[in-house]
């Protein structure tokens, strides 16, 4: 085995995280959404994060215009729908639609259903995220009843 390949063997780990093992916690990237963390990034030694993400408030300001500094990045919506603008374009990403975010796109997550839960798998682990300006307007969100 080469050097590279040892080294990657090294740093990931065999990682099984039940239902119950990690909570829905607040603090994560936006305070609307609440996280639970699958293990993946500890197991990976920070090559990959795995998180649930689901809604916590109703959608009011939305995560404003952001790109994230990712190699990889893709968003599989388990559960209800999200709005998203990408570039220009609004997209619905409804439960069982997966988005593949190509590295820097620039994107406006602005409206979501209250069940909204997604799967969000990001290389590497500790990726940032940059506010971006405004490339159009946004069309307003859905108010929860």
């Amino acid at each position: 085995m080469n050097t590279v390949a040892e080294s990657a063997l090294t740093k990931n780990s065999f990682s099984h995280v039940c239902e119950g093992d990690t909570p829905y916690e607040s603090g994560g990237l936006r305070d609307f959404f609440l996280y639970r963390d699958l293990g993946i990034a500890a197991a990976t030694g920070g090559q990959v994060v795995a998180q649930l993400v689901k809604a916590n408030m109703a959608p009011e300001q939305g995560t404003g215009w952001h790109r994230h500094e990712a190699n990889f990045h893709i968003v599989i919506m388990l559960k209800g729908w999200a709005r998203f603008m990408y570039g220009q374009e609004a997209t619905l990403v409804k439960a069982g639609d997966c988005v593949h975010q190509r590295p820097g796109i620039v994107h406006f997550l602005f409206d979501y259903s209250p069940d909204m839960e997604y799967l969000e798998i990001v290389s590497p682990a500790d990726f940032t995220t940059i506010d971006m300006p405004a490339p159009c307007a946004v069309p307003a969100p859905t108010p929860w009843s």
